[in-house]
């Protein structure tokens, strides 16, 4: 396949001589004199392991060369693949400068060529850039998206010090497109390297890499936190950390990495509360850690915002214990929001197959009768009940049993904290919390 790559930096460098070397031709498009003349001369622009035999290997057999012509690149090229910086500023947004310029000469390039062309950017972008350069192209060269051309994004995961290896394998292969054609001609580019190709919605496809860098971050961030702590305890914070990286249940898996509403339970918040005040005490400063509740509670008001916005007073809430499959009440988001909601002045309703107060007892009736007396007036037996006299359900937990009610009941607004079936998301009168 003939290829070009716009940027001859580091994605573009390592682009470049590993698409070459799997057989490819590929052409390298740079305003910088030395790193055309670098790729030339069969070297590479940047330092990196194995690249720089992998750029001299593909010179010389001739599937690599270096460009300023880009209109010659690309019509020259199925695939243009932009590799160009987008650089941070200050108040933190993307300079994309550059990419709006490249993608402004491709497009004239492009009123030339006759053939189907692919526009693949690889560079970090704002959610909704592709969008935008479909506009670009389509004004200036006059081509139809989908029919002339396709834009896709195709974020790359390399790290520095390994990026030939994890360019060959990465975790998954992306493709952002609703294009067939690109579609396949993207994975018939990426066929030789070791990973599941995923396809995705454009917007998905633009954020990940944002999304996995700063989770990145977070996690820096949290075992240095646990270490000033543990130091401070004269603990060996490698061996804590060591340990908590062996949990691939819960610690290191995607458990809990799902969007949805707040944590709560008896553990959770207990646990996290002695880490804060021991970190207090020791007067050491942990603002991740610090901070991880006043998020959890922001999670909590958002839904009360969104309630208030749709101003229904009568509201059903289907699931109150903190999460499905228990009776526990303590520390439970839902009971939270039963409690703003019902000092506010709202009708409330609520329905849970594991709650009936009249058979509670221990914690669970003491914690009722000491912080939420009112809830067994709010408990209803029968969940038809709940849904006649609710105009807006609230679902709590994804139970068979709610899924069945719903999709019998289309008159009644719903707001979604545990991603129920897709089918609902169809729906005019259907809200997820974050999605």
């Amino acid at each position: 396949m003939n290829i070009s790559i716009f940027g001859l930096g580091y994605v573009g460098c390592v682009s470049l001589g590993c698409l070459a070397q799997n057989g490819n031709s590929v052409i390298g498009v740079d305003i910088n004199t030395i790193k055309v003349d670098q790729i030339n001369s069969g070297k590479a622009t940047i330092v990196e392991k194995d690249i720089d035999i992998i750029i001299s290997d593909q010179f010389k057999n001739g599937r690599v060369r270096a460009t300023f012509d880009l209109k010659d690149a690309v019509l020259n090229s199925d695939i243009s693949i932009i590799c160009v910086g987008t650089p941070c500023s200050v108040k933190g947004h993307l300079n994309m400068d550059s990419i709006y310029k490249v993608v402004q000469d491709i497009a004239h390039a492009l009123k030339s060529k006759k053939s189907f062309h692919i526009i693949a950017t690889r560079s970090t972008v704002m959610p909704g850039t592709n969008d935008n350069l479909v506009e670009i192209i389509e004004r200036i060269s006059s081509k139809k998206r989908d029919i002339d051309f396709a834009v896709v994004s195709n974020p790359e995961f390399l790290r520095e010090g390994t990026s030939v290896y994890d360019y060959f394998n990465p975790p998954f292969t992306l493709i952002g497109s609703n294009n067939l054609q690109a579609i396949e001609m993207m994975k018939e580019l990426y066929k030789q390297v070791r990973s599941e190709v995923i396809v995705t919605e454009i917007k998905v496809a633009e954020i990940i890499k944002l999304v996995s860098n700063t989770f990145h971050a977070l996690k820096i961030v949290f075992a240095n936190e646990i270490g000033n702590i543990c130091q401070a305890l004269k603990i060996d914070s490698r061996r804590v950390m060591d340990l908590f990286v062996k949990d691939r249940q819960l610690n290191i898996s995607s458990y809990y990495l799902k969007p949805g509403f707040a944590y709560g339970g008896s553990c959770l918040p207990k646990d996290l509360r002695s880490l804060q005040t021991i970190a207090h005490d020791l007067y050491l400063k942990v603002p991740i850690i610090e901070n991880i509740d006043r998020s959890n509670e922001n999670q909590l008001q958002r839904l009360i915002d969104l309630i208030v916005d749709k101003n229904k007073k009568k509201i059903g809430v289907l699931g109150i214990t903190f999460k499905p499959g228990t009776d526990d009440l303590r520390n439970s988001p839902a009971v939270k929001l039963v409690e703003i909601l019902f000092g506010k002045g709202f009708e409330i309703k609520i329905y849970d197959k594991n709650v009936n107060y009249t058979i509670l007892t221990g914690k669970n009736k003491e914690y009722i009768d000491t912080h939420i007396p009112h809830i067994s007036k709010l408990l209803v037996n029968n969940i038809d009940l709940l849904f006649t006299e609710s105009d807006l359900i609230v679902v709590s937990h994804n139970e068979k049993e709610y899924r069945e009610k719903l999709n019998a009941v289309f008159d009644k607004d719903i707001i979604d904290l545990t991603s129920l079936d897709d089918e609902f998301a169809q729906r005019e009168n259907y809200y997820g919390i974050n999605w």
